[in-house]
C-alpha cells in the first residue's frame, strides 16, 4: 500500500512540475494566433519559461501528423536546466516543422521576411543556441545541434573585392543532412552543406560544402576539415531513448 501511494505521489509531482514549467499564456496565444482552430486546439507548439515574442508576423507550418507539444521552445531536455530568461523568437518569414522539434532554454531564433527555415523530425537546437535565417536554413531529421552553437546564413553586410569591385553575395543557404551530430559552440555559416551522418567537433567553423567527403564523417577545426572517416553516432542504439525523453505526448 505504501509503495503504491509513493508511486502515485511521484507521478503527481512529475506532472505538476511539468504543468508549471509551461508558459501557458504564450502557448495558447501563439497557437491560436498562427494556426486554424482545428490545429490550434491541439496545442502543437509549447513555450516553456520566459520568452520574448518580438514578432510572429510570419508563418509556421507543420508537415506531419499534429500532436500536442510536438514543437517545444525552451524545452528542458539537457543537463543545463537553469535559464537566464533570454529566449527570443522573431518570426517574419516561414518556419516548417516536419515532426517533433526541440529548442533548448535561452534560444534565439530569427527568421527574416521571405526567409525559409525547415526542421526535420527530432531535429533540435540546444541551450543558448542561435539561428539567424535571412535566406534559407534546412535541418534534416535527427540533426541535433549542441549548446551555444549558431547557424547564420548571412554576412549581415555587403563585402566586395577591392581590386575588381565585385560584390560577394550577402546571404547563402545552409543545409544540414539527416542524422547530423553537431557539438557545442559550433558556428555554421552560409554555404555550409553537410552529408548524412556527419559529426561536427566542438568549437568548429563550417563555411562550405562538405558532401564531397562522403557520409559517416567527423569534421572539425577553424575552418572545418575532414578529421575521420567511417564514424557515426549510434542513432539506432539511441533512438528509443531519444524518443522516450524528447516526445512529451
Amino acid at each position: 500500500m505504501i509503495g503504491f501511494l509513493k508511486t502515485i505521489y511521484r507521478k503527481f509531482k512529475k506532472k505538476n512540475k511539468f504543468f508549471w514549467s509551461v508558459n501557458w499564456i504564450k502557448t495558447y496565444y501563439f497557437n491560436y494566433k498562427k494556426f486554424p482552430y482545428a490545429v490550434a486546439k491541439k496545442l502543437p507548439v509549447f513555450f516553456y519559461g520566459s520568452v520574448k515574442l518580438s514578432s510572429i508576423k510570419g508563418e509556421i507550418k507543420i508537415e506531419a501528423p499534429i500532436k500536442k507539444a510536438m514543437i517545444g521552445f525552451g524545452q528542458k531536455y539537457e543537463l543545463v536546466s537553469q535559464s537566464k530568461r533570454t529566449a527570443q523568437l522573431v518570426l517574419d518569414g516561414t518556419i516548417v516543422c516536419k515532426g517533433h522539434v526541440q529548442f533548448g532554454i535561452d534560444y534565439f531564433v530569427y527568421v527574416a521576411k521571405d526567409a525559409y527555415c525547415e526542421f526535420g523530425h527530432l531535429s533540435s537546437m540546444a541551450s543558448n543556441g542561435k539561428i539567424i535565417c535571412k535566406e534559407k536554413i534546412v535541418l534534416g531529421k535527427y540533426a541535433r545541434i549542441g549548446s551555444e552553437a549558431q547557424l547564420i546564413d548571412t554576412n549581415f553586410h555587403t563585402m566586395f573585392n577591392t581590386e575588381t569591385g565585385e560584390k560577394h553575395p550577402m546571404n547563402a543557404p545552409i543545409e544540414l543532412g539527416d542524422y547530423n551530430f553537431v557539438s557545442n559552440r559550433v558556428t555554421i555559416m552560409q554555404k555550409t552543406i553537410t552529408p548524412k551522418n556527419c559529426t561536427i567537433a566542438s568549437n568548429t567553423l563550417c563555411n562550405k560544402d562538405y558532401t564531397t567527403f562522403g557520409e559517416n564523417i567527423l569534421i572539425g577545426g577553424i575552418p572545418a576539415k575532414l578529421l575521420k572517416e567511417n564514424i557515426s553516432r549510434d542513432w539506432e542504439g539511441e533512438r528509443e531513448n531519444l524518443e522516450r525523453n524528447l516526445i512529451i505526448y
